[in-house]
């Protein structure tokens, strides 16, 4: 398992909401990342998760990496990114389609897809 812990989290405008964005406008870019978010807080990255989330998007194709991304001072919807590689993107599109609005303990998991080749050199601070 790979993490990556960033320090001082860039600060969001909280006069824009962070709904889940519409399926069509998150299936326009299919690459073959997921990533995802608002499954689990600041902190919360546990020994388990890792095996938990890879076995979860398997049921859609083979995931290769999984890196997890913390950003400390950003909002706790966004202080943990997840990111899964897969070796097609027909899973990643499958993934994103079931998981994007799923719960996960109390939580709405927000799923999309991000760039391969930044995900490749661990480039993981785009903003979505």
């Amino acid at each position: 398992m790979e993490i990556i812990r960033e320090k001082g989290g860039k600060e969001k405008d909280a006069s824009k909401k962070s709904d889940s964005s519409p399926l069509t406008k998150i299936l326009k870019c299919p690459t073959k990342v997921v990533l995802l978010r608002n499954m689990v807080g600041a902190r919360e990255i546990d020994e388990d998760l890792e095996d938990e989330t890879k076995e979860e998007c398997e049921k859609y194709g083979k995931v290769g990496k999984c890196v997890f991304c913390e950003s400390s001072g950003a909002p706790d919807d966004e202080a943990v990114q997840i990111f899964l590689e897969s070796e097609r993107a027909e899973s990643t599109i499958k993934a994103v389609v079931d998981l994007n609005g799923r719960y996960f303990g109390e939580r709405v998991v927000k799923a999309c897809f991000y760039n391969l080749d930044k995900f490749r050199v661990l480039d993981l601070a785009e903003k979505i």
